[in-house]
């Protein structure tokens, strides 16, 4: 299932148009700079990406690439998984290719099981190819997008860091208290968005702006200032910012 890509499209070449990459969280650490400086990092472990399909204007009306990033066993992959990144026989692909409609290019890789489509030009880019951290060379400062850590029902002190209330003169057995939601008998409800307790974390969050501090060709890593959103193992999608 897994047909070897054409050699002009197996890798992406130094300073090649790639808008983003994929990646996973491996934890934090702390390095030196020239000037002996401590700096924190992220390590990320980018790539290798499989191309699996390249979106153009012509003919979907914007231009992205969707990238899928490390493999998945065939046994845990649904047939429609592994129809998305390569050529299953059917009736109804036998009956479209006698009919003479063109079919769907594929990647033939792997199942993958981090799937992301990327918005930007990537017009060195063909199904197929592939995505190496070497592809964010050049770029000084990136955008880190993940999914924070999930920390369930947490009170309003901890979901919105309030301070809470006073502990002495009156207040009595209330100091981690919401305080009063009301609002009063008109209009008698609560606005949307009332910050109270709830849900906390587990949603998707930005790092914008993040420096990138070294690349690891030969380990395939690449180290971000500062924190990436989600747990270590997470996987993240890194993105050349528009902040500059």
């Amino acid at each position: 299932m897994a047909a070897a890509a054409s050699p002009e499209a197996t890798s992406s070449d130094k300073g090649g148009r790639v808008p983003g990459i994929l990646g996973r969280k491996v934890g934090m650490t702390q390095i030196y700079d020239e000037a002996g400086n401590v700096v924190p990092v992220t390590v990320v472990q980018a790539g290798p990406c499989d191309v699996l399909q390249v979106r153009t204007a012509e003919k979907d009306g914007y231009e992205a690439v969707q990238l899928g990033f490390l493999d998945k066993p065939r046994r845990l992959a649904s047939r429609s998984e592994r129809g998305h990144v390569a050529k299953l026989d059917s009736k109804r692909s036998k009956k479209r290719s006698a009919s003479g409609v063109e079919a769907v290019a594929k990647a033939g890789c792997e199942p993958k099981r981090f799937i992301r489509e990327i918005r930007g030009g990537a017009s060195d880019l063909a199904v197929g190819g592939k995505v190496n951290v070497t592809a964010m060379e050049g770029v000084a400062r990136v955008d880190v997008i993940g999914i924070s850590k999930g920390r369930g029902f947490s009170g309003a002190m901890r979901r919105h860091n309030f301070h809470g209330q006073r502990a002495t003169h009156g207040v009595k057995k209330c100091h981690r208290a919401v305080g009063g939601t009301g609002a009063s008998a008109f209009p008698s409800r609560l606005f949307k968005g009332k910050r109270m307790a709830g849900q906390y974390g587990n949603q998707r969050c930005t790092m914008r702006n993040q420096l990138v501090v070294r690349i690891d060709a030969e380990q395939n890593l690449l180290l971000i200032r500062g924190a990436a959103p989600g747990p270590n193992g997470g996987y993240l999608v890194i993105k050349q910012t528009n902040k500059m």
